[in-house]
């Protein structure tokens, strides 16, 4: 193999001088998956932050119990008692496992899921899902669910805040972005209802404490939102377990649908054969790549075993803008994050 490398380097060489062959040996897609959580195979619904003490990029995940077996196909006790698990990343490569998140007991539980993060003015601001009873007593979609707001100043320590009071026994999955002075300031919150058709509402907050809910932003159900700026236009892209909703607006308020899902089919790929889901999109400059996570029922391990399935990774790809649409080529090359999510490469 490295004879044949070194063949390939000089035909570069030849063909395009030193400087095209310098670059083209320093691509480097990233791996795929990009994170596969090493304590339960169960990575799921990302969030990126950039952690200014460390100066480096870390990912909050829901931590599924995916290697736990149950007899009953329709037992989701897999998907309770999880805590919330972080990776880090020195290149933006190759992320490992730092451990578990330590949230005081007094406003998080034994389930926790879904976790986004905000920084503003030196703190971290993250929602949480939290799911409250005896994980080994759900063994369906039941009970209530609520959010739970927690603040940081090193992504480490965290300290209680509010529950979150939207008018719901089971509001989960918060996404949150700071709206410009053009849009009225403040900032906005968009959450599932399961209460109310498990449609996706937004929120409103002059200081991300107090919330007045205005309304549904969906008619169908979905769930997982992330909104986002890009192209001069905001975003939001959600779950709907048979690909991703994507919606585009001038105002973060008035949303029109895209008529085509993004990752509805599975990849051709290894650990990337089924729909994506529950994604994270982080912007940086003029690019936005998509972080999502995939479960492993597409993998010849399934054959085998029934259970494998409930095994899921996190995946990233890049968005493309195709006549005013999002798009993504989940079959490409990962796009190399070396340079964008690296050691020392805050936002902007």
């Amino acid at each position: 193999m490295k004879r044949v490398r070194a063949v390939f380097i000089a035909a570069v060489l030849g063909v395009l001088g030193p400087a095209a062959a310098q670059a083209a040996e320093a691509a480097q897609p990233a791996p795929r998956p990009l994170y596969r959580d090493p304590l339960h195979d169960g990575a799921a619904d990302a969030a990126l932050v950039y952690n200014r003490g460390t100066q480096r990029w870390e990912m909050f995940t829901t931590n599924r119990r995916a290697t736990l077996r149950l007899p009953d196909a329709k037992d989701v006790r897999w998907v309770h008692g999880t805590r919330i698990g972080i990776a880090a990343t020195d290149d933006g490569q190759h992320w490992r496992s730092v451990g578990l998140a330590q949230f005081p007991p007094e406003c998080s539980g034994p389930t926790d899921w879904a976790p986004e993060i905000v920084e503003h003015e030196g703190t971290y601001h993250l929602w949480l899902t939290v799911v409250p009873g005896d994980p080994d007593t759900h063994t369906r979609w039941q009970g209530t669910r609520h959010l739970q707001h927690l603040t940081s100043t090193d992504l480490r320590t965290w300290r209680c805040e509010e529950r979150l009071e939207l008018g719901s026994p089971r509001a989960i999955d918060a996404a949150v972005v700071r709206l410009p002075p053009a849009l009225g300031g403040g900032w906005r919150l968009w959450f599932k209802d399961e209460a109310q058709g498990s449609r996706l509402f937004q929120a409103d907050s002059p200081n991300l404490r107090r919330w007045t809910v205005r309304g549904p932003v969906t008619t169908q159900a979905g769930e997982g939102a992330k909104v986002f700026f890009f192209a001069g236009r905001w975003w939001l892209v959600a779950d709907l377990w048979r690909g991703l909703l994507v919606m585009r607006s001038d105002d973060a308020a008035t949303w029109q649908e895209q008529p085509t899902r993004l990752l509805a089919e599975p990849g051709r790929h290894a650990t990337d054969r089924a729909k994506g889901q529950h994604p994270d999109v982080v912007v940086r400059g003029d690019r936005a790549f998509l972080f999502y996570f995939v479960h492993q029922g597409g993998e010849p391990e399934a054959q085998a075993d029934e259970r494998f399935h409930q095994r899921s990774v996190i995946q990233v790809a890049e968005l493309q803008l195709q006549d005013g649409w999002l798009v993504v080529d989940r079959d490409a090359p990962p796009p190399d994050l070396r340079g964008l999510f690296g050691a020392g490469q805050a936002p902007r």
